[in-house]
Formats: structure tokens, sequence, C-alpha cells
């Protein structure tokens, strides 16, 4: 998985403080997982603060969906194969594994992109999409957020309004290639949200965006639980 990579410094910090106080060496990806959440979300959260909500809501969802212990593990390890075939199948999106998670960001250079001032998918969008619904009901026992993000070209309400209209037309299409609706949810955030820096055209292209957050439904959730008991 050469491109899935950590999608937050704060998070990997908050990693990097939980698993040095751990008697765990050599763990794999998975069994880090684990150890993270035995640490407990208290240490995360503290390490983490305000950069979680306005800072990045993407990875507030990730934290806010954490079982952590063993059964934290066993949803790390059906993550890093859903993470590995969203990859495969879109190797132009930026795929992150975080905690219990998957992060996925598509932009302009990453198979989801719009029409100026529009949010019809459509194009290479659609068949991106089609790809990326695929892997979805492969494996049904997730949810999916859909956030949408602008630059700060315009009036801030209308990229909001802009924002809205394109996360809930990515939750729409999904939703039309079978992916069960109960399991999306369309949130916005106009320009308030960059990535990089709205003064250049190459930071705007970045900032003009959609991203997806995956997390254990609670199914799996039980399932994990159930499986990792004793």
């Amino acid at each position: 998985m050469k491109n899935i990579v950590s999608k937050s410094i704060m998070f990997a910090m908050a990693m990097t403080i939980i698993v040095s106080c751990s008697t765990v060496k050599n763990a794999n990806k998975t069994q880090k997982g684990a150890v993270i959440g035995a640490a407990g979300g208290a240490a995360i959260g503290g390490v983490i603060g305000n950069n979680v909500g306005n800072g990045n809501t993407a990875l507030g969802a990730i934290i806010g969906a954490v079982v952590g212990g063993a059964a934290g593990g066993y949803i790390g390890n059906r993550m890093d194969k859903q993470a590995e075939r969203i990859e495969t199948e879109i190797p132009g999106a930026e795929v992150s594994r975080v905690g219990e998670g998957i992060n996925v960001t598509f932009n302009e250079d990453a198979g989801v992109y719009f029409d100026t001032n529009k949010s019809a998918v459509q194009g290479a969008s659609a068949e991106t999409l089609n790809r990326l619904a695929g892997v979805l009901k492969e494996y049904p026992d997730t949810n999916i957020l859909v956030e949408g993000h602008t630059d700060s070209a315009g009036s801030a309400e209308y990229n909001m309004s802009l924002s809205q209209q394109r996360a809930q037309s990515v939750a729409n299409y999904l939703a039309s290639q079978g992916v069960a609706r109960g399991r999306l949810t369309a949130k916005w955030y106009g320009e308030n949200q960059p990535k990089s820096d709205n003064s250049t055209a190459e930071g705007k292209a970045k900032n003009r965006r959609v991203e997806m957050v995956i997390v254990a439904n609670e199914q799996l959730k039980q399932e994990a639980i159930n499986k990792t008991k004793g």
C-alpha cells in the first residue's frame, strides 16, 4: 500500500505517545491498532485537543468511532484490506489509514471533480465513483461520511452552498450505484477547512475536494467485540 499514509500529524503524535508507553514490540499494523485502542481514547483526545472539530472533522469522525482494545485491532485488520482495495481500484485517490478508519480524499487530480460552479457527477468522476461503489459493496459493514470542501474563490455563503450540493451529489450517486443509503451521511464545510494555500492556483485545486471517512458500523463493532472476547 505504497500510498496509504498517516493523515494527521497530530494523530501520529498521539499514536507515538501511546505506543511508546506500551510493552508491545515489533507489532504489525493491526496489533498497533489494538495497543492504541487499549490505551484509551482520553490519551488521544488529550494530544489532539482542538485540532479535532472545526480543524479536521474527518479525523474527528474516525476518533469518535473508536472501539479500542483487541476489538479495535480486529476492525483495523478489516480496514487495512478495504484500504488496499480502494487504492488498487482508484490509484489516484489519497487513501489514509487512520486508527480504526479510512480517510479518502478526491480532488481534481484524483478522479472526482466538478465543472466550474456545478455539482453533477459525470464523466471520469462517475467512473471513479463506480469503482468506489464496488469496493464499498464488498465491505457492507461500514458507514461512510461524505464531506464537501471548496477553495476561497467567491463568497463564503456561495461556497458553503456549493460544497453542500457536491457532497450530496456524491452521496446520492453512490446510493444510485447500490451502496445502501443508510450507510451514507453528507456534510459540507465550504472554504472553512483548507488543506493548502488558497493564494495559489495549486493550493486552490487541492482545497476543491471531496473527502470520505469510512468507519465500522454497529454490526462490525459488535462482531469485533464478540470475536475477541477473552
